[in-house]
């Protein structure tokens, strides 16, 4: 196996050698081409297709939607970004930044995202003048390679090596292993115990956390709209994204009415009864199960044995206890919402960590609010890396036209979550920056300038 996985890597440090002398020209147009092609409508949705299909999971017109719109938005963002080169020069403090590639990556693919997190990866990658070799789930691993194929075909259609997209085809934890030990650096989306391994493998990573979006609705927030964007959010591609809200956290004084609206667009709460028959499927042995993982909510409350009305999109529970005894309060990865109240706001802040202690830690929260010192607040006292604001947090929390994130298939949780980067993973993520740095006429800095009045209220040590 460590035989096998060294053939691959070899092609594609053979592949990389030859991308690291193209011009940033080149890079963007074959970086182009391959969104461009991968965005078409009847391929998008052949794919989408595809991944449903073959993984079970998800909604053809949500995945499609990652490829056609998601992806142009992330090629959108990162054109401008120079990867060869001076890509910045600081003449006031003699500094050039030149911009080198990393060498090969090895990128897991997860099975919730097969049809567009490799071309967020490959694109990334090439842009960079990486070669990437993309380790999908075994459950997903046909569309993975459909589309590592395409974009193999487009290299050569345009005179570039193939090899700088490898597809593992016969896939395994033992082969991601490998992969993760012998490249320069591994690119990990995928279930926390493959982030964990990424960051075991002696090689350097990017990982991400786990998902468990709380968001808060204050008394301010604009009912209406909030629980139009809940919906929104919840339902991209059946919640199979780490971004969708799980808990919504409301004050008790527009408790009723929220969800009485959250109805109106298709929520179900669920009664006392129900909320048990859906708890023992929903969790196996104390682990989610795959049989509600990106479901319809037909096919969850079928599944429960739960009769629901037609039209119903998403399922809601209510909840007051958080912890292992309480396991609609993490990560669910399905439609199920699940509902908390709060009196004070200091409750509500104290319910989001508590919740996201328990599942989710450092990934981000939410708020429908017009009231600025809760939104601060919020974002002030929650370990959380991003806090979005009256958006519809399944699809805003990766970037989007309407925010200022940056578009991503990755989202990094800082320390709390486990991981390196407290942000969104971009284009930067994947080159080395040499620095240069040349002499400039600055003059030492006096005691004065450098301590002002800051030691004037402070005991000292004085020998």
């Amino acid at each position: 196996m460590e035989t096998s996985v060294k053939l691959l890597v070899d092609r594609a440090r053979a592949a990389q050698k030859i991308v690291e002398t193209y011009s940033q020209r080149r890079l963007d147009e074959l970086a182009a081409a391959i969104v461009y092609s991968l965005s078409r409508d009847k391929l998008a949705r052949e794919i989408a297709e595809l991944a449903v299909r073959e993984t079970d999971m998800g909604n053809e017109e949500s995945k499609a939607r990652k490829l056609t719109k998601k992806i142009p938005a992330i090629f959108y963002q990162i054109k401008s970004v120079k990867t060869v080169g001076v890509i910045e020069h600081d003449k006031e403090k003699g500094i050039k930044k030149i911009a080198k590639p990393v060498g090969v990556i090895a990128a897991l693919i997860p099975s919730t995202n097969p049809e567009a997190t490799p071309v967020f990866k490959g694109i990334l990658s090439l842009r960079a003048r990486n070669a990437i070799i993309f380790a999908p789930h075994p459950r997903s691993k046909l569309t993975t390679k459909r589309v590592v194929d395409i974009m193999r075909e487009i290299l050569k259609k345009n005179g570039a090596p193939q090899d700088l997209f490898i597809c593992v085809e016969n896939p395994s934890k033992e082969i991601s292993q490998q992969l993760m030990s012998q490249c320069d650096l591994t690119m990990a989306t995928g279930s926390s115990d493959m982030v964990k391994a990424a960051y075991s493998s002696g090689k350097p990573a990017y990982g991400v956390g786990t998902g468990n979006a709380v968001v808060v609705i204050d008394e301010t927030a604009d009912l209406v709209d909030a629980a139009k964007k809940i919906k929104i959010g919840k339902l991209s591609d059946y919640a199979s994204g780490c971004s969708a809200e799980n808990s919504l956290v409301i004050k008790d004084s527009v408790y009723d009415e929220m969800v009485s609206l959250l109805q109106k667009e298709g929520g179900y709460l669920l009664n006392a009864e129900e909320k048990e028959k859906l708890k023992r499927t929903m969790w196996v042995n104390g682990q989610l199960s795959r049989e509600i993982v990106a479901k319809s909510a037909e096919r969850i409350a079928k599944a429960a044995q739960i009769t629901i009305p037609a039209g119903t999109e998403f399922l809601m529970v209510e909840e007051t206890g958080i912890g292992k005894d309480y396991p609609f309060s993490g990560e669910k990865m399905s439609v199920v919402l699940t509902l908390y109240k709060y009196h004070d706001f200091d409750e509500a802040i104290e319910k989001v960590n508590r919740i996201t202690e328990y599942s989710g830690s450092g990934h981000s929260c939410g708020i429908h609010s017009f009231n600025e010192d809760h939104i601060m607040k919020l974002a002030l006292h929650t370990k959380t890396a991003r806090v979005i604001v009256r958006q519809p947090h399944g699809v805003a929390n990766s970037g989007a036209w309407f925010n200022g994130l940056a578009n991503t298939f990755s989202l990094g949780c800082g320390t709390w979550g486990g991981n390196i980067v407290s942000e969104n993973i971009t284009q930067k993520h994947y080159m080395n920056i040499t620095w240069v740095a040349e002499p400039i006429d600055r003059e030492e800095a006096t005691e004065e300038e450098i301590y002002g009045d800051l030691i004037q209220n402070v005991a000292l040590y004085h020998s």
